[in-house]
């Protein structure tokens, strides 16, 4: 299992925002989010913006504690003109980028998750946090939406290592329903090399949450395409529009979306 190199997430930073910026040129950005329908359009620009120059200033300063969240108070951003917002949110990016690029991997920062603790969760993270808020506006505006099949893939590794962590049963008590006898999922991409081993088995079995890369018998199991299966996952979109095959228990696919809360 191998991850994009950090070079190539810092040019995915830009390239996702990019990607959004460009579509956004005379669209309704008042338009409600599905996805995050306590924002409209322009108020989730503002927000994925905010959070990237929150993330820059970190890296920046290499901050050793917590630094307040920018890109959550949106309240004054429900009516954004594309001209302003557009080139606003793409600077953010390019600052992003350009500061991960000369903190380089591996150098140490505080980060919002323990355990971490270095540059290398923020280019791995923002690289992800834009691809899938792009999803979110071109969702919302009707716009045909792809992703790179190496960066879904690498979006759907990070989506479980991070929703699988134990902090999750203190944050979101609720996720504990989700251990079981007999309760695994297996997602299946079926548009990529064999080589990319783009399966997942989502193990509930035990007394936390793992993951693993694999091909085995689950419980349920799920095969379409990559990013339908990134954004599934994200509950983004349902698996009922995604062209999915889902073989097994259902139930459970339905309660593991339910109660998983990342992202």
């Amino acid at each position: 299992m191998t991850r994009l190199s950090h070079e190539r997430y810092c040019a995915e930073i830009v390239t996702q925002t990019e990607s959004l910026v460009a579509r956004i040129a005379g669209a309704d950005l008042t338009t409600t989010v599905p996805s995050c329908p306590e924002w409209n359009v322009g108020q989730l620009l503002r927000h994925l913006g905010g959070v990237q120059r929150w993330a820059e200033t970190i890296v920046r300063t290499r901050a050793t504690e917590p630094v307040p969240e920018g890109g959550r108070e949106l309240d004054d951003y429900t009516e954004e003109d594309p001209a302003v917002v557009g080139p606003w949110l793409a600077e953010s990016a390019e600052r992003l980028a350009e500061t991960l690029r000369a903190a380089g991997p591996g150098t140490p920062v505080w980060t919002p998750v323990p355990g971490y603790g270095t540059t290398e969760f923020f280019v791995r993270r923002f690289t992800h946090e834009a691809a899938i808020h792009r999803a979110d506006a071109f969702l919302a505006l009707g716009v045909d939406y792809e992703l790179d099949r190496e960066v879904a893939i690498d979006g759907i590794d990070e989506w479980l290592e991070l929703g699988s962590l134990p902090l999750h049963f203190d944050v979101h008590p609720w996720m504990r329903e989700l251990l079981g006898p007999g309760r695994t999922l297996h997602f299946h991409a079926t548009d990529t090399p064999p080589e990319s081993n783009a399966e997942w088995v989502v193990d509930l079995t035990g007394e936390v949450i793992t993951w693993r890369r694999a091909h085995e018998k689950a419980a349920v199991a799920v095969r379409g395409p990559v990013t339908g299966l990134l954004l599934a996952i994200y509950k983004r979109r349902p698996i009922t529009e995604g062209g999915f095959e889902v073989f097994g228990d259902t139930e459970l696919l339905d309660f593991w979306l339910d109660r998983v809360d990342f992202g």
